[in-house]
């Protein structure tokens, strides 16, 4: 199952259109042939791909490719609007009791609220949440604790560091990607993304490039990296893109 969404977190990101044949095809494959079956809850074996399974992590990220390749995800949608928690974010682990919010799960649920609307237009529920979602980011000025201030060095859900930059992202957060969001959701920048564009910046190399400083475990169809601490393609345009709409909105 990672194959897929590795796949169209490359494709999602970088243009491929939806309305083409070879989209078509692809995603018509999928559809007709792919379910959870061993790769989500056993309640879940026989969901075709794009009904998804339990966890707001995973549903977020099919509800984005989902969207944006026009399928059919308002179950998903649904299912994830009523799993928002109080502070506006969300967590996988809610379900097992935390009331706190995930940067995770709540950038993967972003992204597909935001791909809906895009796609399928929006209504003042799912805008309210997605809003709600994004100030949740923006109050911890997307990498800080809202309590202390502090920053967040390091996920304690797997260890990732969120000022290392990945492609694909899988469902890791990090600096860049809350950006990305910020930026295909045209919010207009102000004093709370400030240290994170200058993190970005930080990050470029004396060549111009921002490297693969991390690969996250997971089945590429074809690789698209050159390497960990290697010049990327990938990461270099989203950080130009990034920092062209930050310098545009100032």
């Amino acid at each position: 199952m990672e194959l897929y969404h590795a796949r169209f977190d490359v494709t999602t990101r970088h243009g491929l259109d939806p309305a083409s044949d070879e989209a078509r095809r692809a995603v018509g494959l999928v559809q007709d042939n792919v379910t959870w079956k061993g790769c989500g809850p056993k309640e879940c074996d026989n969901n075709p791909f794009f009904a998804g399974e339990l966890e707001p992590c995973i549903n977020g990220q099919v509800g984005a490719v989902g969207a944006y390749f026009g399928q059919d995800v308002r179950k998903i949608i649904e299912r994830l609007l009523s799993e928002q928690l109080s502070d506006g974010g969300w967590n996988c682990e809610a379900v097992n009791g935390s009331i706190r919010s995930s940067f995770n799960t709540t950038i993967c649920v972003l992204e597909a609220l935001l791909e809906y609307e895009l796609h399928f237009g929006s209504n003042p529920e799912l805008t309210e949440a997605r809003l709600r979602g994004q100030d949740y980011l923006l109050e911890r000025h997307l990498f800080r604790r809202k309590s202390s201030g502090e920053a967040i060095e390091q996920d304690r859900q797997g260890g990732a560091v969120w000022s290392r930059f990945a492609f694909p992202t899988w469902w890791h957060y990090d600096v860049l990607r809350g950006l990305e969001y910020l930026r295909r959701a045209r919010v207009t920048p102000d004093k709370r993304i400030d240290e994170a564009i200058d993190l970005v910046i930080s990050r470029r190399n004396g060549d111009g490039y921002w490297q693969m400083e991390v690969q996250y475990p997971g089945q590429m169809p074809v690789e698209i990296n050159e390497g960990e601490n290697l010049p990327s393609r990938w990461n270099t345009l989203r950080a130009l893109r990034v920092l062209d709409w930050y310098s545009a909105r100032r």
